[in-house]
């Protein structure tokens, strides 16, 4: 067993990189080749694959006999994968990489250095650039709004333009870094939601658990971003429109959650209707179905994980955190 030690002390080999593959090609190897690139190299680099049928975990087997490979048996999603990697090291820092996220020289560098720096942070969000264009940020992480609306906070803006006016809520998955005992306090990803919008209900319960939330701008990681899924498929619409209804049913307090209700029922409606009037009726439906038939295994889910040991709702002011007014999602989304 690993044993606990100072923040403050923190080193390389107290981080497992876990790495969730399904299918992804060269991008897995590119993504192994800039964490073996890394001066300070992570204490154990975890890849968790998902039953992928393009060879590339032969691939990556060939090249890096030293990474612990884990096969899932099924495709499992990216929630699941993250929960077995997580559950197979005894580090006490795990790093989120995902496949097609390529860490910069001195992303673990600076990484320990804010946990160094910052001894009361457990989660720390990196600095997401644009894989095919490196003027172009994919993201600083997430931003949450009161109607349940999130989105990447400066996607698609210059990497030097103006600090963003937006809160930042939770990091990216695709490359982030947790206090593993943390995650496990609040019971790993909802393996529920497979994928899209697990890494902000994560953060969400981190959160209201009390546990802080760090943005690390000097962490940099250069991102291709949807390089499976795509963006914009019926995939990605039905998880993430399913989820960001979960989310806020879950995790939103009960006096923000009434105060808010409006917000996210016209939020919902409004998705409904964009996605009709671009002819995709049947998977913006179905996600919103889906996401109704599930809220009582949620609601269930939120019930047990209340304990004394936690700070209660009325406890954590989790707002201060959102973004917040009518038109923000809409006028202010790459803000």
């Amino acid at each position: 067993m690993t044993k606990a030690k100072s923040r403050t002390s923190a080193t390389a080999d107290d981080v497992a990189v876990i790495v969730v593959n399904y299918n992804a090609g060269e991008y897995l190897i590119s993504c192994l080749e800039a964490l073996y690139a890394l001066p300070e190299r992570p204490g154990e680099i975890i890849v968790v694959d998902n039953a992928s049928e393009d060879g590339s975990e032969a691939a990556a087997k060939a090249g890096f006999p030293e990474v612990n490979y884990i096969d899932a048996g099924s495709n499992t999603g990216f929630a699941a994968g993250n929960n077995l990697g997580i559950k197979a090291t005894e580090k006490p820092w795990v790093a989120l990489v995902n496949p097609d996220a390529f860490v910069a020289e001195n992303w673990l560098r600076v990484l320990l250095l804010a946990i160094r720096e910052n001894p009361q942070v457990s989660v720390f969000s990196s600095e997401l650039i644009d894989a095919k264009n490196h003027a172009v940020l994919d993201g600083q992480g997430d931003c949450y709004h009161v109607s349940g609306l999130m989105w990447r906070r400066k996607n698609g803006q210059a990497v030097d333009s103006p600090p963003s006016r937006l809160p930042f809520f939770a990091p990216c998955a695709a490359s982030a870094l947790y206090l593993r005992s943390a995650v496990l306090d609040v019971g790993g990803f909802d393996e529920d939601y497979f994928c899209y919008i697990e890494d902000v209900d994560l953060g969400f319960r981190l959160r209201m658990a009390g546990y802080l939330c760090q943005h690390v701008s000097a962490a940099i990681t250069y991102h291709v971003g949807s390089a499976i899924t795509e963006r914009e498929s019926d995939f990605s619409i039905y998880h993430g429109h399913r989820n960001l209804v979960w989310t806020y049913f879950k995790n939103m307090p009960a006096g923000p959650r009434w105060r808010y209700m409006l917000q996210h029922l016209l939020m919902n409606i409004v998705s409904i209707v964009f996605y009709t009037v671009k002819g995709r009726p049947g998977v913006i439906f179905k996600a919103k179905w889906h996401a109704i038939k599930g809220l009582p295994a949620q609601i269930r889910k939120r019930k047990a994980r209340q304990h004394p040991a936690r700070p209660n709702e009325a406890g954590v002011d989790i707002t201060a955190a959102m973004a917040k007014g009518w038109l923000t999602p809409y006028l202010h989304r790459h803000d």
